[in-house]
């Protein structure tokens, strides 16, 4: 999984990257089918933003959360996209299993 990090309106310390890029790789344990990541963090007054949106075949999920602490707003974020990825995965499970179900109808039940 590549990780692309953008910091916004502030300088970045690596001890944040290293946060952040711990808790995506979470990710990884519940579909191994990302391609990308990418973490922008923000800063709007009293609002520290973080916004988070990760590539995998055929869908971009995308999650944004804002609280008074960059780290709670990580957290919130990640767990957004844990359950989006559990039901992206779900998803593709449940399609791949079904099939088209054909009705044969007897000549008895014709009648």
């Amino acid at each position: 999984m590549q990780i692309t990090f953008t910091a916004r309106h502030f300088k970045a310390t690596d001890r944040l990257k290293a946060y952040c890029e711990k808790r995506v790789s979470r990710l990884k344990r519940y579909y191994d089918g990302i391609i990308e990541c990418e973490i922008i963090l923000d800063y709007e007054k009293l609002n520290q933003i973080a916004e988070m949106a990760i590539k995998v075949y055929g869908q971009r999920l995308v999650a944004v959360e804002k609280s008074e602490d960059i780290f709670k707003s990580i957290d919130r974020a990640v767990d957004k996209l844990e359950r989006q990825v559990k039901k992206y995965k779900e998803k593709l499970k449940d399609h791949a299993n079904t099939k088209p179900v054909e009705i044969i109808l007897s000549s008895a039940e014709k009648d």
